[in-house]
């Protein structure tokens, strides 16, 4: 094995589990919010309203993710990529640890869900700058004609984290009556992040620098003020990365999220059917997503993604009838199938948004890419799948929702340049998008 393999495989691993465990972080909350956090953080008012207020919190990480993509965009793009990545696992570990020994309502008042959301916030923060940094060196440190598939490696933390973090609260939940993990089992996942955070420590500092990013420096120099010379140089790649997103995004927290409380609230049965369901379906991702990113360097970014696309938008319509059979099989079913059509867009999504900026702009573009479409449509997707379903009494809506979201995303893609190097005349368009 040569020295440039070893070192790949090393930054792959590093960047796969330290992405898992941030993302495990990130779902942890999510699912709370889905299942205890408006009893427990807002019990003074009815059922529906606790759970869209929990679900306001776990959109505060959504606005706090592009400013985290700022702050360790900036910093990536100047002084490196590795010491930013330890600084947002450092970041983000704490602060679910953090939430972990949070006082709940009845113990604090007001004070408590003020809390919840200024520690979600802290997670925005560490999320906003993990992606992009991790992104960019699985891809700086590949071969130019692999990008597709190790960029997807760090895509891979999404499952990985979600299925982590439902299993945990899936065990929890199995392990302990309603009382007791209301009482005191919700807070044993976020505690057990502490320890994660170790062996994620553990394994980041043991990369070595972006020898692209080294190169540039050396060379070029870095540049003053990254994000100024993204939106002056790029704004059509960062539109683009941001609208092809957007659908993703929407499509991947209705198909998850919003799911845990319709499954709940509206089908009717337990906890743990939903939860049973995302842990099947991220476990069918985990193997589905680098196959995506691997594919799209064959045929090309945009064909793979938008054919996900596609295939999301028609399932939108087919996902609640089939919940709505109350049969736990059918449901597993529909979930895996929603979550394989989010794999083809997930797969190729990394190394499509990374490679519409050159090197020395690569992490403050690709993060501002991709942390701003999120407040689009990662944060609002399951506040307006609630109250779509409460105004209009049907699921419908929402799958007219999901299918819009779907459009923009299909729109951008239709006039984004091709990047995979694999793809004739691709090539010859990084190399000029690297020169700009």
């Amino acid at each position: 094995m040569t020295t440039a393999t070893s070192s790949r495989r090393k930054v792959i691993a590093a960047s796969l589990i330290g992405t898992s465990l941030e993302w495990y972080d990130f779902f942890l909350y999510s699912s709370a919010a889905a299942l205890v956090f408006g009893k427990l953080f807002f019990p003074t008012f009815d059922p529906l309203t606790g759970t869209l207020l929990a679900f306001a919190t776990h959109a505060v990480a959504f606005v706090a993710r592009p400013l985290g993509g700022i702050v360790f965009g900036h910093f990536g793009d100047r002084v490196g990529r590795r010491g930013v990545l330890v600084a947002t696992l450092v970041l983000m570990g704490t602060a679910t640890m953090l939430i972990g020994v949070l006082p709940t309502y009845a113990q604090w008042g007001v004070a408590a869900p003020i809390g919840l959301v200024v520690l979600r916030f802290l997670q925005g923060l560490g999320l906003g700058g993990e992606w992009g940094g991790a992104v960019v060196m699985t891809l700086e440190h590949g071969k130019e004609d692999q990008r597709g598939r190790d960029a997807a490696w760090p895509q891979v933390g999404v499952p990985a984290g979600n299925l982590l973090a439902a299993g945990v609260l899936w065990l929890m939940n199995a392990v302990l009556s309603d009382a007791a993990f209301l009482s005191w089992g919700w807070r044993v996942p976020f505690l057990l992040s502490g320890v994660l955070l170790l062996v994620g420590l553990w394994i980041r500092v043991a990369v070595t620098e972006s020898p692209q990013f080294e190169a540039m420096k050396s060379q070029e120099g870095a540049a003053k003020v990254p994000l100024v010379e993204v939106l002056r140089a790029h704004p059509r790649g960062l539109l683009t990365a941001m609208a092809a997103r957007i659908g993703t995004d929407v499509a991947f927290y209705v198909f998850t999220l919003y799911l845990l409380t319709y499954v709940t609230s509206n089908v009717g049965l337990p906890r743990q059917a939903g939860l049973t369901a995302v842990l099947v379906g991220s476990g069918v991702q985990l193997v589905l997503i680098p196959f995506f990113g691997a594919l799209s360097d064959r045929v090309g970014r945009r064909p793979v993604y938008a054919a996900g696309a596609v295939a999301a938008a028609v399932w939108a319509f087919a996902l609640f009838p089939l919940l709505d059979t109350g049969n736990r099989l059918v449901i597993v079913l529909a979930v895996v199938v929603a979550l394989v059509t989010h794999a083809a867009m997930y797969g190729p999504q990394a190394a499509f948004v990374a490679e519409m900026f050159p090197t020395r702009l690569r992490y403050s573009g690709a993060s501002m890419g991709y942390q701003v479409a999120g407040i689009l449509g990662g944060a609002l997707a399951p506040i307006i799948a609630v109250r779509l379903v409460q105004t209009t009494g049907s699921t419908l809506a929402v799958s007219v929702y999901v299918l819009l979201a779907l459009a923009i995303t299909g729109v951008a893609l239709w006039f984004a340049p091709e990047t995979a190097s694999g793809v004739s005349g691709a090539k010859r368009d990084v190399e000029l998008t690297d020169a700009r």
